[in-house]
């Protein structure tokens, strides 16, 4: 393999699987640490990545919907903090809100009171964490064709990974058209900002959306999408059951690696989820009698790309620590810690090695 990354071809396009595995494991080390200045370098290396390697399909767009996306809920976040209060003490007194007063059976919930710099800073970093992990997401969906993920799905998922794309697809589509009609407007000299302006654009791109699912619906209808292969009672059972408590196996591990005393179980849980549910997927495949046509390969690219996500989720879940995880009281400044934050670099390899877009080329 070359070291230098080719121009994307049909031939050798990444696999869209890699990318999500890539974007999951940045996830996954974001979700271990409530410190600003990691966070904010998972969230830079996931821009670079995908300024380096997105192509201008609607569905690239999408990356800049989950950077707001992410904002607001960082803002809202700090509001429902300001507004509802917080179990955090602090000495550091901001302002005192008007306090609502409440009957005894809601003890322990107060509306306004106190602000303190201690629990908007609290706020912060707790809002930072769940927008770093929206926008890793994002990431995923900017990079990954859905259409091409759908088919590389097992064939016991196929209908719900239908849905799943199809889902996955509106979103970047709709910001697509949304942009679009705001342009047309200014083009026409009027004014595509404000709330009237989005209730005009509003109705045009709802009646879009209408017409597209239709005309999905109408196609897939014609190409035979649901037909399904007779399967034996039994066979069905033994399915549901190893689908489903595989997937309840898995549950329980995610949480207990996700969670600060649960790594006894959650290896051995996920572990055994994970077979049972594979299994469970063997055999629900067999009711589905679809074809791949020139399915898409998992190369050594795609290993690398994937392998760089799970090394960064696998490094800042081994470097855990009080670093990971600044206090507040007293109140100090983050300091970035060495260790982990070499430990984040590795996700730039897909910037390196998947192969390039040809609008992306200088």
């Amino acid at each position: 393999m070359s070291l230098r990354a080719p121009e994307a071809r049909r031939s050798n396009a990444l696999h869209a699987g890699a990318w999500w595995l890539w974007a999951l494991g940045l996830a996954v080390a974001a979700s271990r640490t409530t410190n600003p200045l990691l966070l904010a370098l998972l969230v830079a290396v996931s821009a670079y990545v995908v300024a380096a390697r997105r192509t201008d399909a609607p569905w690239a767009r999408a990356y800049g919907a989950f950077l707001k996306l992410g904002l607001a809920v960082l803002l809202l976040r700090l509001v429902f903090s300001v507004l509802l209060g917080s179990p955090i003490p602090g000495d550091h007194l901001l302002l005192t809100l008007p306090e609502a007063p409440l009957p005894d059976w809601a003890r322990g919930i107060r509306i306004g009171g106190r602000v303190t710099a201690e629990q908007v800073v609290f706020a912060l970093y707790d809002g930072a964490r769940l927008a770093a992990l929206l926008i890793c997401v994002g990431a995923a969906n900017a990079l990954a064709n859905p259409a091409r993920l759908l088919k590389s799905l097992p064939g016991a998922l196929y209908e719900a990974g239908v849905a799943v794309v199809v889902a996955m697809t509106f979103a970047p589509t709709l910001v697509a058209d949304v942009a679009r009609l705001r342009t047309a407007r200014r083009l026409r000299g009027r004014a595509a900002g404000g709330v009237a302006s989005v209730l005009q654009v509003g109705l045009p791109v709802l009646e879009g959306a209408l017409e597209r699912s239709v005309a999905v619906a109408a196609s897939m209808d014609a190409r035979g999408f649901g037909r399904t292969a007779p399967v034996a009672p039994a066979l069905r059972r033994a399915t549901a059951v190893l689908t489903l408590g595989g997937l309840f196996g898995v549950c329980v591990g995610a949480y207990g690696l996700l969670a600060g005393g649960g790594a006894g179980y959650g290896v051995p849980c996920a572990a055994a989820g994970t077979a049972a549910a594979l299994a469970g997927l063997r055999l629900g495949g067999r009711r589905s009698v679809r074809t791949r046509y020139r399915p898409d390969r998992w190369g050594a690219r795609a290993w690398l790309v994937a392998g760089s996500g799970v090394l960064v989720a696998a490094l800042v879940i081994a470097l855990d620590g009080p670093a990971l995880h600044p206090g507040v009281v007293p109140l100090a400044a983050p300091e970035l810690p060495l260790w982990p934050a070499l430990a984040v670099l590795p996700g730039l390899l897909p910037a390196f090695v998947a192969p390039v877009p040809k609008e992306a080329r200088p």
